[in-house]
């Protein structure tokens, strides 16, 4: 995630508004939108102005960003403070963040349109020019408060590590010596930006700044959240999707002591309770019958095999380019081959969380890891009845999400607003999933099939590559759909497979969109989660199929696309791509774009007493301007961790309905003693960044299959790995 969604809207009028009021402090904002700007802001008690824009000085010195983006561990407050400390040439022990308030107007993201939310690693990449601009402005600002109060002209003026300096009288100020008069200072149209040459900050190694407080525990996660009469409450939701609440009876429930409140919602029962413990047990015996009339009662072999029919017909077009089928029939080698993916849950270290209060004015109160707060602000409304400005969200850290705390319906946190509901708001509810509730309540990525065939001249030059795609839709049916469905592809469906970067002349990519009673949602890399897997593993085939090497078929293929080509040549050369390995080892490569980045990865494979071991990787990403190399890297090592555990072990399967995984016994993250060596180099760029979160999730289950095809000659064709002829 970092999550995995992405949200667009026709582009909305792109003013900069610069604002700064009061006394004693500064703030300075850009407000992307063609509505008026808000009244002045409001001076703090402490001195300081309230949050409701991007940067706030305060007389002690301290500089805090306000973040538009959910932190969930993806280094979002450290990328976006970097960026403004670069342009305001603060020094960056004087930097602070913090969640921004939930405000589309003031803090929406400019990749989507009018809404706030993080996904589609659009964080950095979508801030980039903005707080660049907010940055410079709020130097400019001091400059000129200080020209103004020493009498000199500002360009004789400069500002380094946080102070305010003027060489030829050999005057100094800080920030927040300066901050009362630069609120008062017109704010610049068009502030200068740096020169990419002279930044000191961008591109180099910097402190994360919520390290400490994650690891001193002084961090504050929705879980941690506790108000005064607050109760617990944990749903019984159905054992299949689609079902509904018959009648219940709370009898044994209720005696269970510390039980306060049984009540129905619309997915299910609640049981509140004075603590988890109570509630838990309270829940367990809850008596509910279940109308399963109109429930999702197929397994997952029933699906597969339906998925296999319909790959046989043919789909709705994402890509033509020539004539695939003529070309196919024309081919002096044809290649085939099945691919198969299984659903798959997010399991973020912090399962599903968040407290709702309702206050007697019916507005209300939300703290959560919010991933979607515009999203969320609208349905929890529409629940209540009341405007969207009267819900309240209070961002605070989540521990990871990877897409799930983003979802159109908002589930969890309109469950625990309509257990709020149900109670009449007698006290605030704090609602925890359990982790066996989050493995088995839905919300997952989709199971696909991909059905593929290419064909190959007799010099071994591919000329044909058709790709059927099959797989529930995660926008159809969606508020989403009317801008991300286009003549009924979702753009989810096909991505990394109908933008593929390879030079073929003929191909044809097209789709299925099944209809079935599982509740899906992006997951950490959306589409390119299994068209990578698809369309890379199929290009080593096709490369053993000419006779080639991997490596130069597919450089032979990309001349079109200079991007892949570094980050491809990059990745084979630190691996030493070519050169012998010992005996009972072997190299597989993959390449792939996703949210705009391009990543290449090298892994090396041994059989260790029969038992695939993944022993390094080796990555090469381009993301165009690194902003904080080291949390980059990080993002591609934990993409990879993320990827490889979907590729050796993962998987949710159903069986007449009911998911068959519960938790981590049944359902396998990858362990520490599994995870690879992973170097990570990033590829020198000037342009604009890119994303991070997700893009090294897709190359590393091809890579990996593509190593385990080179040792053993067996081509491993489903995921994951280990329910199909693979131990690891």
């Amino acid at each position: 995630m970092q999550p995995g969604f992405r949200f667009a809207l026709p582009p909305v009028s792109r003013r900069g508004v610069l604002k700064a009021a009061g006394a004693a402090g500064l703030i300075v904002g850009f407000q992307w939108s063609g509505r008026a700007p808000r009244a002045a802001l409001a001076a703090g008690k402490d001195g300081t102005f309230a949050p409701n824009a991007f940067i706030r000085v305060a007389p002690d010195n301290t500089v805090t960003v306000l973040i538009k983006h959910l932190e969930m561990g993806q280094g979002t407050y450290t990328g976006l403070t970097t960026i403004v400390a670069e342009e305001l040439d603060a020094d960056w022990a004087q930097m602070r963040a913090e969640h921004a308030p939930a405000d589309p107007l003031l803090y929406n993201n400019l990749h989507w349109g009018p809404a706030q939310g993080t996904g589609g690693s659009t964080s950095v990449a979508n801030s980039w020019e903005q707080l660049r601009k907010a940055g410079a402005a709020a130097r400019a600002m001091l400059v000129q408060a200080a020209a103004e109060k020493w009498g000199v002209p500002a360009r004789e003026i400069t500002v380094s590590k946080g102070i305010v300096r003027h060489g030829p009288s050999n005057r100094t100020a800080s920030f927040g010596e300066l901050a009362e008069a630069a609120s008062k200072v017109t704010p610049p149209a068009d502030p200068k930006l740096k020169d990419p040459k002279d930044f000191t900050l961008v591109g180099q190694r910097v402190p994360r700044l919520d390290s400490v407080d994650k690891t001193t525990g002084k961090a504050v996660f929705a879980m941690d959240v506790t108000l005064p009469g607050s109760l617990v409450a944990l749903v019984r939701r159905p054992p299949v999707f689609g079902a509904k609440v018959k009648g219940f009876d709370a009898t044994e429930a209720k005696k269970v002591p510390g039980v306060v409140d049984v009540v129905a919602i619309p997915r299910g029962v609640a049981v509140l309770a004075t603590g988890f413990w109570a509630a838990s047990k309270g829940r367990e015996a809850l008596n509910v019958t279940w109308d399963e009339s109109g429930a999702e009662l197929r397994g997952s072999d029933t699906l597969l095999e339906t998925y296999k029919a319909l790959a046989n017909t043919p789909g709705k077009p994402a890509w033509r380019d020539g004539d695939a089928d003529g070309a196919l029939a024309k081919a002096a080698k044809v290649v085939r081959a099945e691919y198969n993916f299984p659903y798959l849950a997010h399991t973020p270290m912090e399962p599903l969380n968040c407290v709702v209060r309702l206050a007697p004015d019916g507005s209300v109160d939300i703290w959560a890891g919010d991933q979607f707060q515009t999203g969320d602000q609208g349905n929890v409304a529409a629940l209540l009845g009341i405007t969207p400005q009267q819900v309240r969200i209070h961002t605070l850290y989540a521990g990871g999400s990877f897409g799930r705390r983003a979802n159109p319906e908002s589930d969890y946190i309109v469950e625990a607003a309509s257990i709020a509901k149900a109670t009449g708001g007698k006290a605030p509810i704090k609602l925890i999933w359990t982790r066996e509730d989050d493995i088995q309540g839905g919300r997952y990525r989709p199971m696909y099939h991909h059905s593929m065939a290419a064909g190959l001249d007799e010099q071994g030059k591919l000329i044909a590559w058709k790709h059927r795609i099959v797989g529930q839709s995660i926008l159809i049916g969606t508020p989403f759909e009317g801008v991300m469905v286009k003549d009924g592809i979702d753009a989810t469906s096909v991505e990394g497979a109908a933008n593929l970067p390879y030079h073929i002349p003929n191909v044809l990519v097209d789709l299925h969109s099944v209809q079935v009673g599982v509740p899906v949602l992006w997951w950490r890399s959306v589409g390119s989660t299994h068209n990578a897997f698809a369309t890379e593993v199929f290009i080593d085939e096709l490369a053993f199929a000419a006779g080639q090497d991997p490596y130069r078929f597919r450089r032979d293929l990309l001349g079109k696309h200079p991007r892949h080509l570094a980050a491809l040549d990059l990745a084979a050369e630190k691996a030493g791509w070519g050169k012998p390995l010992p005996a009972g080892k072997a190299r597989g490569i993959a390449v792939h774009e996703s949210f705009n980045s391009v990543v290449a990865q090298v892994a090396e494979v041994s059989m260790q007493g029969g038992r695939l071991k993944v022993e390094r990787v080796v990555c090469a990403v381009d993301c165009g301007i690194a902003v904080n190399p080291d949390v980059v890297r990080a993002q591609m090592e934990g993409g990879i961790g993320f990827g490889l555990g979907a590729a050796l072990a993962e998987a949710i399967t159903l069986s007449q309905g009911r998911v068959e995984q519960s938790n981590f016994n049944d359902y396998t993250l990858l362990r520490i003693d599994r995870m690879p060596d992973v170097e990570v180099h990033i590829v020198p760029s000037a342009a604009p960044p890119t994303g991070v979160g997700e893009p090294g999730v897709p190359p590393i289950a091809p890579a990996v299959s593509n190593a385990l095809f080179a040792l053993t000659s067996n081509h491993v064709r489903n995921l994951p790995f280990a329910t199909h002829g693979v131990e690891v």
